[in-house]
């Protein structure tokens, strides 16, 4: 449980527009990053009857969601929601599918007005492409949740694949064996050959039209992977290091995503 005094003792700083902002344990970083996104909902529910909001899936997102979905008087029946990826081909019960993640960790808790699922067990996925696409343009998401992958990767756009000028706004992707190995890693399948080898995912230019991202990246196994978004030149190689080039974009670290930065920290 978190207690104002941990999420008080942050850490600030800057890379290139990109703000960082690094908390002594999991639980503060995700208050922290759920109340900067209660916020946000708060001003953007003053002048929006409908408000387009896309959260994120995974590990890194638990502690974010918990605090978010728990903080009262948060304008939840103005928000049309819609989420980052989804698997091909996996059931809605597993306990991998980011449908039933999200239903587990948002839908069920909080009084949503509307949710966009992506079906990945649909049969034809360039349909379901083109139709989740249409529903985020008339939408015009205002806010993104998001996390980073251990290659890079933002949503499911890992680096073999990723393309800051993709001209679709979501498409099917086949994911790379360092994804795959961290989602069994994390424990959301056996075996890395039970992970599906493709996914549907928001593209990277449909991410950076959301003028808000708050980006989740607690633990240890983060570590590399946030050093690499703060110190290589922004490619393809790292998806993420585009992050800094975004206009209004804060990355939530805990102590151990932190761990690997060294001369980026401030003094406390």
């Amino acid at each position: 449980m978190s207690t104002k005094s941990d999420i008080d003792r942050v850490r600030r700083f800057k890379v290139g527009t990109m703000n960082v902002e690094v908390y002594p344990t999991r639980e503060a970083m995700g208050a922290a990053a759920a109340h900067a996104t209660a916020e946000a909902m708060k001003q953007l529910a003053l002048s929006q009857d409908i408000m387009g909001v896309i959260f994120a899936t995974g590990a890194s997102q638990l502690a974010t969601l918990d605090a978010l979905t728990r903080i009262g008087g948060l304008p939840w029946e103005k928000v049309c929601g819609f989420h980052l990826d989804e698997y091909v081909a996996l059931p809605v019960e597993h306990p991998a599918s980011f449908r039933g993640y999200l239903r587990r960790n948002l839908t069920d808790k909080v009084p949503i007005r509307e949710f966009n699922e992506v079906d990945g067990t649909a049969e034809d996925l360039e349909q379901v492409c083109s139709n989740y696409a249409e529903r985020l343009r008339s939408a015009k998401p205002q806010l993104c949740l998001l996390g980073i992958g251990e290659n890079g990767h933002l949503a499911f756009n890992d680096p073999p694949i990723a393309n800051f000028s993709d001209p679709l706004d979501v498409k099917v992707v086949k994911l790379d064996e360092a994804c795959r190995t961290q989602q069994t890693a994390e424990g959301w399948f056996k075996t890395t050959s039970d992970v599906p080898e493709c996914a549907i995912s928001l593209t990277i230019p449909t991410m950076f039209r959301v003028p808000r991202l708050i980006v989740s990246v607690p633990g240890i196994r983060k570590a590399a992977i946030v050093l690499r978004t703060l110190e290589e030149t922004i490619s393809t190689a790292c998806p993420a290091t585009i992050l800094r080039a975004h206009p209004g974009v804060t990355v939530y670290l805990d102590i151990d995503s932190a761990s690997k930065l060294g001369d980026f920290l401030p003094p406390h």
